[in-house]
C-alpha cells in the first residue's frame, strides 16, 4: 500500500503517521498444519488464554501462552539448568531464572512440563534461544520456526545439531496449529532472519513483536489487530544518544535493522489502540538505555493523550474500569501470572 510510514522510518523519535488500512482479507489461503496432541483437562488456570514471563531483555527471553489445554513457549533464551553447564561460568548471565526455575512457576499455576506441546522461536540469537535444546528436551515437544531461523542458529550458535530432531518448519503468514491455538508467523526487521507471532484462540489474539527497528507494513498489520500485544520498547532515544555506547552499536540499536524506541512503541499503540484491546506488555526494555519509568510514562503519556485511561494490569477493582492495561515485563525475574481471557 502506497504512503505508509513504517517501512524505512529510522527511530529519530518523530512521532509515526498511520496511512494504510487493514481490512483482514490478505492472509494467503493455506492448508493449516495439524499437530495431535491428548487434551489435557484443567480447571485452576482460568478457561481463556494465559501468560506469564520469565525474563525480558538482552539477558535472556522466554515466556509462555496458553490455554486450559496447554501451550508453548514463546523463545527460550534463559538460563539452562545446572546440569547443562560447563566449567566455565558467565557471571553476565547469572541474573536471569534457569530453565529450572521457570518449570516451578509454571506448576505453581497449574502447568506441567507435559502440556507444553512447543517452543515459538522468533530468532536465532542467544538471548531468545540459549536453553531451547534443554527446554525441548524435557518437554518432549518441537520447536516451529522458518527455514531460515534454524539455519542460522545451527551456523551461528553453540547447540545440538539434535535440535532439528525437534524442528516443525513453519512459514511467514501461513497459520498453523498447536492444541487449539492459531499461530501465524510474520516477518520482523531484525540483523538476523526474524519474526513474530500472532496468536489466537477464540476470537483473542496475542501478538509477540520484539526485536526490530522498524514496524512494517506486514508487523503493523499483524499488531494492530491485537486483543494483548507484546511490544518492544527497547531505548530511550535521549538516553542512547548521550550514553556510553560506542556510535557503531549506538547505530546499529537506532538503525531499521536494530531495535525499538519507546517513542515509537507507545505512538503505534497510540494511533492503533481499539475497544478491544486489553492488554499491552512492554518487553526486552535495555538495562543501559532504558528504564522502566521512562518505558511506562512514554507509553501512558501517548495512550492518554488520545483521552484514554490506563490501568497497572493488576486484579485491583480500581483498575478493571480502565481502557487498556499497561505492563512491563520483567527484565531478571518471573512475572505475575496473567489471565487474559
Amino acid at each position: 500500500m502506497a504512503g505508509h510510514k513504517y517501512k524505512g522510518y529510522t527511530n529519530d523519535g518523530k512521532p509515526l503517521k498511520i496511512a494504510f488500512d487493514v481490512d483482514g482479507n490478505d492472509t494467503p489461503d493455506a492448508a493449516i498444519q495439524q499437530q495431535e496432541t491428548a487434551t489435557v483437562k484443567r480447571t485452576d488456570i482460568g478457561k481463556g488464554l494465559c501468560f506469564i514471563s520469565f525474563g525480558s531483555g538482552s539477558s535472556g527471553n522466554c515466556a509462555y501462552l496458553g490455554t486450559p489445554r496447554g501451550g508453548i513457549l514463546i523463545d527460550a533464551g534463559i538460563r539452562e539448568p545446572v546440569k547443562y553447564h560447563r566449567k566455565k561460568k558467565n557471571p553476565e548471565r547469572q541474573d536471569v531464572p534457569t530453565l529450572d526455575q521457570a518449570f516451578t512457576a509454571l506448576e505453581h499455576n497449574g502447568i506441567t512440563p507435559d502440556m507444553i506441546k512447543g517452543v515459538l522461536l522468533t530468532h536465532a540469537h542467544q538471548d531468545h534461544m540459549r536453553c531451547l535444546y534443554a527446554a525441548v528436551s524435557r518437554c518432549h515437544c518441537s520447536v516451529f520456526c522458518t527455514m531460515g531461523v534454524m539455519a542460522q542458529m545451527l551456523q551461528r550458535c553453540r547447540i545440538s545439531g539434535r535440535i532439528r530432531d525437534h524442528h516443525v518448519p513453519i512459514f511467514k503468514e501461513i497459520p498453523f496449529r498447536v492444541l487449539d491455538m492459531e499461530i501465524t508467523a510474520f516477518e520482523t526487521s531484525h540483523d538476523v532472519k526474524s519474526v513474530g507471532f500472532s496468536i489466537e484462540y477464540e476470537g483473542e489474539r496475542f501478538v509477540v513483536a520484539t526485536d526490530m527497528g522498524i514496524i512494517t507494513e506486514r508487523a503493523a498489520h499483524y499488531m494492530s489487530r491485537a486483543n494483548h500485544l507484546m511490544i518492544e520498547c527497547n531505548y530511550d532515544l535521549k538516553m542512547l544518544t548521550e550514553g556510553h555506547y560506542p556510535q557503531m552499536l549506538k547505530d546499529r540499536v537506532r538503525g531499521e535493522q536494530g531495535h525499538l524506541d519507546n517513542k515509537v512503541a507507545a505512538q503505534f499503540v497510540a494511533d492503533n489502540y481499539h475497544d478491544d484491546m486489553q492488554y499491552v506488555f512492554m518487553c526486552h526494555l535495555s538495562k543501559d538505555n532504558n528504564t522502566e519509568a521512562i518505558a511506562l510514562d512514554t507509553m501512558r503519556q501517548a495512550l492518554e493523550a488520545r483521552g484514554l485511561s490506563v490501568g497497572d494490569g493488576s486484579n485491583a477493582a480500581s483498575q478493571s474500569d480502565r481502557n487498556v492495561q499497561l505492563c512491563v515485563l520483567p527484565r531478571y525475574n518471573v512475572s505475575e501470572f496473567y489471565i487474559l481471557a
